[in-house]
């Protein structure tokens, strides 16, 4: 997945239980991927740099945000 134009591409998607998922920013600030739970997060992304995060172990939908930009949001769903 990637952050561009202060937005995740995409969004919403869906991915299997305990994968790792890769987030590019191709923005040119700093952006985070973090779930408003705590359940996963990137930490900081630099422009041009990537970070991965392990996806929850149980099905279920996560609403996630960009900590450093709140309107940014999306929704993680594992199944």
């Amino acid at each position: 997945m990637a952050i561009r134009d202060f937005a995740f591409e995409p969004a919403d998607f869906t991915v299997r239980p305990g994968a790792v998922v890769t987030v590019r920013n191709a923005d040119t600030v700093d952006h985070t991927l973090t779930a408003q739970d705590g359940g996963f997060d990137t930490g900081t992304i630099a422009p041009g740099a990537s970070a991965t995060f392990t996806a929850p172990a149980r099905p279920g939908a996560s609403s996630y945000l960009c900590t450093l930009h709140h309107f940014m949001r999306g929704i993680l769903t594992v199944s």
